[in-house]
């Protein structure tokens, strides 16, 4: 049975998280990211909004409902949902994390590169919201990783410290993969050892 049941992401916008996803869907997980929620609110607006006011929208959700009130959303929303393994993308706040620690077996993976390995990513995937200087791009990246934001916004540094593993990511492919695949057996082996964290802090 495989016991990696919930595997949340956090790192830095660039990081290669995406192609976390890819691998982790292979798999057999299946997807969900807290930005889905960001989204949904989006989309009650009626128009495409830029990277800054989505973050700034994040912001408003985590204001009124929590700190961890995304991280509860998406928890509820696949707890109603087909068994795991899930992976779960987008968290950017520690309470986020407090919230998803309830689910059985979660574990976080911090992906992580060189800021100039990052920069590089951003500009090369063209994204609308990414077609800036590097200076505004690195504006963005620290406020993600959470200079000048409250405790409720985004904390993504914060969040790497928390996980329980990290991921490198500054090579090809082929090292990333290998390096996910170490880590899912290292997650593999401690809830071997370690049965009741299958359980979670608080299975609602």
């Amino acid at each position: 049975m495989n016991t990696n049941q919930y595997i949340g992401l956090t790192g830095r916008m660039g990081s290669g998280k995406g192609e976390v996803v890819k691998i982790l869907e292979t798999l057999g997980y299946r997807y969900i990211s807290l930005s889905d929620i960001v989204r949904e609110e989006i989309a009650k607006l009626g128009r495409e909004v830029s990277r800054e006011e989505t973050q700034d929208i994040g912001n408003r959700l985590r204001r009124e409902g929590g700190a961890g009130v995304l991280g509860k959303r998406v928890r509820e929303k696949i707890q109603t949902l087909p068994h795991p393994p899930w992976i779960i993308d987008g968290i950017r706040n520690p309470a986020e994390i407090d919230e998803l620690k309830k689910l059985p077996g979660f574990s976080l993976i911090a992906v992580d590169a060189d800021m100039d390995i990052i920069l590089k990513r951003i500009k090369e995937r063209k994204r609308t919201t990414d077609l800036l200087a590097d200076e505004e791009l690195l504006k963005r990246l620290r406020r993600e990783w959470g200079t000048g934001e409250p405790e409720d916004g985004q904390q993504v540094g914060k969040c790497v410290k928390m996980a329980d593993f990290t991921l490198a990511n500054n090579s090809d492919l082929d090292s990333l993969k290998n390096n996910l695949f170490s880590i899912l057996k290292n997650i593999e082996q401690k809830h071997f050892e370690n049965p009741h964290l299958r359980k979670g802090k608080n299975h609602e």
